[in-house]
């Protein structure tokens, strides 16, 4: 067992996982959508974007591409949180919270997209 392979998959799942985890929950409900949790997310998706430095194959670039949408929409997500908490004095809720929550969900295709491309390239690597 390569255990490289194993960090890497681990890392990429561990990001989709925590992104669900955030996106899932009522839009209405602020309670169901945690800060931590949006910053345990992006945490994990730039360290899952560091591993995928050096891959030079056709798939390490997507694998890159994926990684990227996900950092930049989750980044997103936690700067419109940190404006509309910090700059405008205001709670998270209604459109805001909205917003925060359909950035997290374009990370979560773009995770999805990951995990899916990383399972068609374990099945194609032969022994």
């Amino acid at each position: 067992m390569n255990s490289e392979k194993v960090v890497f998959a681990f890392f990429i799942v561990l990001a989709l996982t925590l992104n669900f985890g955030f996106f899932i929950g009522s839009f209405e409900i602020p309670e169901h959508h945690h800060a931590y949790e949006l910053f345990a997310a992006i945490v994990v998706s730039l360290i899952a974007t560091v591993l995928k430095f050096g891959d030079r194959t056709h798939i390490g670039a997507v694998f890159m591409a994926t990684s990227l949408v996900a950092d930049l929409q989750l980044i997103a997500a936690a700067i419109v949180w940190g404006v509309v908490v910090n700059v405008f004095d205001d709670v998270l809720s209604g459109s805001s919270l909205a917003t925060v929550i359909s950035l997290s969900g374009g990370a979560l295709l773009a995770n999805i997209t990951s995990v899916v491309l990383l399972v068609a390239e374990t099945i194609t690597v032969r022994r």
